[in-house]
Parts: C-alpha cells; sequence; structure tokens
C-alpha cells in the first residue's frame, strides 16, 4: 500500500522534529555535585506531564494539587533560564507561581478550617495578600525583561501578556473563582503561539490538552457552583 509506505517514510522526520539532539541543556554545580547534560525536550516533556497531573487534582480542589504545581513551577523556572534568549518575564513569572503556590496552599488550610471547623483568620489581610503579590512579582518581571531588551520584538511583549493574564489567572485560582478557568484557555493561546514560534513542540501541544483539561474544569466548577446556590436555596 503506496500511502502507508509514505507514512511510514516520514516517521523518522516526526522522531526528529519531536525528540531533536539539539538544543541541549547543561546544568554544572560542582559544589553539590551536580553535573547534567540532556536535550532540552526532556525537560520540555517531564515539566509537561506534571503540569496535567497537577489539575486532575486541581478539578476536585484538593490540596495535592499545589505540590505538583510547586514542582513545575521550579521546572519550568530551569527551562526558561536555560533557553535563548533567556525568557525573564517568564522565568519571574514561575518564581510568582512558587509564591501563590505557598499562599494558595496555606489559604485553602485556613479556608478548610473555617469551613469544617468554624476556626476563623483573617479573611481581608489573607485575599488581599494576592494582589500584593501579583503587582510585586509583576513590577519586577516587567522591569527585569525592559533592562535587558526583552521588548525588542513582538516576542516580547507577548511574553509581557502572558504574565499578566497568568498572574491574574493564579490569583483568582488561589480564590477558587471558576472565571479564572476562561483566563487560563486565554493564557494557553498565546503560549500556543509563543511556543510554535520557538519550536518547543512539548509546550505547544501541551497548551491544546490544557486548555482542554481547562474546559471540564470550568464544568466542574459551574457545576459544583450550582449545587451550592441549590442548596443554599432549599435550607
Amino acid at each position: 500500500m503506496p500511502s502507508v509506505t509514505i507514512l511510514l517514510s516520514q516517521v523518522p522526520s516526526l522522531i526528529a522534529l519531536l525528540f531533536p539532539a539539539e538544543p541541549r541543556i547543561h546544568l554544572e554545580y560542582p559544589q553539590i555535585g551536580v553535573n547534567l547534560d540532556f536535550p532540552q525536550w526532556g525537560l520540555d516533556y517531564t515539566v509537561s506531564l506534571v503540569v496535567i497531573i497537577s489539575l486532575v487534582y486541581l478539578f476536585k480542589k484538593r490540596g495535592a494539587y499545589w505540590h505538583y504545581s510547586n514542582l513545575s513551577t521550579f521546572l519550568y523556572f530551569i527551562f526558561y533560564l536555560v533557553q535563548a534568549p533567556v525568557a525573564y518575564m517568564f522565568a519571574g513569572l514561575q518564581v510568582g507561581y512558587l509564591i501563590f503556590g505557598i499562599h494558595g496552599m496555606y489559604l485553602w488550610m485556613l479556608e478548610r478550617g473555617r469551613d469544617f471547623k468554624g476556626t476563623r483568620f483573617n479573611e481581608p489581610f489573607w485575599y488581599n495578600l494576592g494582589w500584593v503579590l501579583t503587582l510585586i512579582i509583576f513590577g519586577y518581571a516587567t522591569y527585569t525583561t525592559f533592562n535587558t531588551n526583552g521588548f525588542a520584538d513582538v516576542w516580547g511583549y507577548l511574553q509581557f501578556a502572558i504574565t499578566a493574564t497568568a498572574l491574574v489567572a493564579n490569583w483568582a485560582t488561589t480564590r477558587k473563582w471558576s472565571w479564572s478557568w476562561y483566563l487560563w484557555i486565554a493564557v494557553n493561546a498565546m503560549y500556543a503561539v509563543y511556543f510554535y514560534h520557538f519550536a518547543v513542540w512539548g509546550q505547544f501541544g501541551l497548551q491544546f490538552i490544557l486548555a482542554g483539561m481547562s474546559l471540564e474544569g470550568l464544568r466542574q466548577w459551574k457545576l459544583e457552583e450550582h449545587k451550592a446556590v441549590v442548596s443554599s436555596a432549599t435550607i
């Protein structure tokens, strides 16, 4: 069958595209005995898998989400710093994610104590802290990008738009607001354009998976909100 033969002949090219030998990541820290050298796609696909696992827990609003989210943040931080050119805006975003991860994990713990044990906490402080953190992180990432000539082309401005949207989405996620999923879908769309341009295929493909999972997350959170409204109306 000629069509099958033609299709099979493209397999080596597809493998070379998805698993390229270059670029490579080299991490050398002799102080702690670290000397690693591996292709970029290894980190690319690993962090993609961790992100998918984290979202499964986020659907159910489980605390384990924050552990996987923080792990993916650390891996992404390395990923963006070793890229050429260095994506300072995205690297700064990962620092923001980590701070939000710690904040969100503790906030959810406080909320569980309030909802199930009646333990009160300083809600205005903890809820407004998210906005303060967002502005500080965004300001620092923007300053660093500006001073490294990161706005020299359209891709720098796209980084700016992605970072701004993602920070607001992350803050809304810590508040468990369902509209945060719309922002995550917008982030996925912009990321897809960015990663396609720089031929980072693992992250490019991941955005479509994440967008689909975000739609499912939105459906589940909306359903939960509806049940809560119905339940309160019958009391």
